[in-house]
C-alpha cells in the first residue's frame, strides 16, 4: 500500500476514534446535568416524605406562633394597637390638632401620616411622604391642621426644614381620578437651620395668647445651643434663642403659644415670652424668667395642658412641678408647687433619670421614658399608676399623647403614642388615676 495512503487511512481512523470519545463523553455530561437538575423534581414525589418543605415549615409556622404566644405573655394590659410598616428606626412623632392623624419621621427617609379612625383596626391607611434624597427625617410637627406637615431632615451638609401641603384634588367627571388623594408638596423650605448641628425636637403651638392671631408656631431646636421659631404657614423665621448652656436637651413651646422653654447642660431651666403685635405677628422674643432648684441637669420638660405650670425631670433624680404663672415683670419668680422623687430604678437600685415627659390634656397622668420603659405617673401624688418595662424592643425616641380623644371600637379614649428605634409606633391607653 501507497505510504502516503496508508498515513492518511491511519488519519482518518485516529481521527474517527477522537472524535468517538470526544462525543461520548460530552452526552454523559449532558445527561448527567439534566439529571441533576431534574434531582429536586424527584423530592416532589407524592409517594414520598418532602423534605424540603417540612424543612421551612419547621422554620416558618411554628416559629411563628411561638413568637406570637411569646408576644402575647409580653403583652401590656395597656398596649392597644402597633403601628408597622417602618423600614428603619422611628425618630419621632406627632399627632394632628384634631388628634385623627399621626405623623412619625423615619430614618428610612418617609415620612408617613396614619389615619387613625379606630384605635382598634388590624390596619391603619397612611400617606407617605418621602424626603429629598440624601435626607434623613428626625422629627415632624403638623402646621395648621391634618393636611400641611412640617419636616426636620437632616443631611451631610446640614438640617433642613420642609413644609408639606396637599393640594386640593382637581374637579373631573372621571370617578377614578377623583378618588384619587392629592399628593403632598413643598410649600416651603429652609436649609442649613442649625449650620451642621441636628435638630433635637420640633414641637407646634397654636398661638391664641393674648394678641396672637391663632397662627401656628413651631419652635426647633439644634443640639448646640440655638433655639428657632417659625411661622408655620408662611415659614417665617420668628425669632431666635441661644441658651448659652453648652448644649441643649430639648425645647417646648406651651399649649397657648406664649411661653418658651428649654432644657439644656444646667441645672436651670430658662423661659422665654414670646410677644405678639396687636396685628398677631411676633413682635419680639424676651427672657422672661429661670427655674432654679434643680442640682444637676435637666434632662426634659413640658408644659401644663393650662401653659401655668412647668413639669421637669432632672438627673439629680427628681420631679419638679413649676407654677410660671407669676408677674415676673414686677419680679416675681416662679414657685415650685410639688417635688417627687422619681420612682424608676435599675437592678442596683440607684435612681435612673427620664428622658422624655408628656402630659395628658387633662393634666393628670405624666406619660415618662428611660430607654425602653415606659411609666405613667399621678400628676397629683407622684405615685405610679403602671409601668411597662419593656414597652418596646429599643429604646423609646418619642411620645405624645393625642390632644383629643380617639374612637376605640364603641368607645372613645385618650390614647398615648411612642416611637422607637425597633421601627414600630405603638399606641396606649391611659391606665386609671384611682388605681394609685
Amino acid at each position: 500500500m501507497d505510504p502516503v495512503l496508508s498515513v492518511a487511512v491511519l488519519s482518518v481512523v485516529l481521527g474517527a476514534v477522537i472524535a468517538f470519545v470526544f462525543f461520548k463523553n460530552y452526552l454523559r455530561k449532558q445527561r448527567s446535568e439534566v439529571q441533576t437538575i431534574a434531582k429536586p423534581e424527584l423530592h416532589s414525589d407524592p409517594k414520598k416524605p418532602s423534605k424540603p418543605p417540612q424543612s421551612k415549615k419547621s422554620h416558618s409556622k411554628p416559629h411563628s406562633h411561638s413568637s406570637d404566644k411569646d408576644q402575647n405573655k409580653r403583652h401590656h394590659p395597656l398596649d392597644l394597637n402597633t403601628l408597622k410598616g417602618h423600614a428603619d428606626s422611628v425618630t419621632g412623632l406627632c399627632f394632628s390638632p384634631d388628634g385623627r392623624n399621626l405623623a412619625t419621621a423615619c430614618a428610612d427617609g418617609v415620612v408617613r401620616v396614619f389615619k387613625l379612625e379606630d384605635a382598634s383596626s388590624k390596619s391603619f391607611k397612611f400617606l407617605r411622604i418621602n424626603v429629598p434624597a440624601g435626607g434623613h427625617p428626625l422629627a415632624v410637627a403638623f402646621s395648621d391642621d391634618a393636611s400641611s406637615v412640617v419636616v426636620a431632615s437632616q443631611t451631610l451638609s446640614g438640617c433642613s426644614l420642609y413644609m408639606y401641603g396637599e393640594e386640593k384634588p382637581k374637579t373631573s367627571n372621571d370617578s377614578k381620578q377623583q378618588t384619587k388623594l392629592p399628593l403632598p408638596e413643598i410649600k416651603w423650605e429652609h436649609h442649613k437651620i442649625h449650620g451642621k448641628r441636628s435638630v433635637l425636637t420640633l414641637t407646634r403651638s397654636t398661638a391664641t395668647y393674648g394678641t396672637a392671631d391663632g397662627s401656628t408656631v413651631i419652635a426647633s431646636c439644634s443640639e448646640g445651643t440655638d433655639i428657632i421659631l417659625w411661622h408655620g404657614k408662611t415659614g417665617k423665621v420668628l425669632g431666635h434663642v441661644d441658651t448659652n448652656q453648652l448644649k441643649n436637651n430639648m425645647a417646648t413651646i406651651s399649649p397657648n403659644g406664649r411661653f418658651l422653654a428649654a432644657a439644656a447642660f444646667t441645672a436651670d431651666v430658662k423661659v422665654w415670652e414670646i410677644v405678639y403685635s396687636k396685628d398677631g405677628s411676633v413682635k419680639e422674643v424676651s427672657k422672661v424668667m429661670q427655674l432654679k432648684g434643680h442640682k444637676s441637669a435637666v434632662t426634659c420638660l413640658c408644659f401644663s395642658p393650662n401653659s401655668e405650670q412647668i413639669i421637669t425631670a432632672s438627673k439629680d433624680g427628681s420631679i419638679r412641678i413649676w407654677n410660671i404663672n407669676v408677674r415676673y415683670h414686677l419680679d416675681e419668680d416662679p414657685k415650685t408647687l410639688k417635688v417627687f422623687p422619681i420612682p424608676l430604678h435599675d437592678s442596683n437600685g440607684s435612681t435612673l433619670h427620664y428622658e422624655r415627659l408628656s402630659l395628658s390634656p387633662d393634666g393628670k397622668i405624666l406619660a415618662t421614658t428611660h430607654g425602653s420603659t415606659l411609666q405613667w405617673l399621678c400628676m397629683d401624688t407622684g405615685k405610679v399608676l403602671d409601668t411597662a418595662e419593656k414597652a418596646h424592643d429599643g429604646d423609646i425616641t418619642g411620645i405624645a399623647w393625642s390632644p383629643k380623644t380617639i374612637t376605640l371600637g364603641n368607645e372613645q379614649v385618650v390614647v398615648l403614642a411612642t416611637a422607637s428605634i425597633d421601627k414600630k409606633v405603638k399606641l396606649w391607653a391611659a391606665p386609671s388615676v384611682n388605681s394609685s
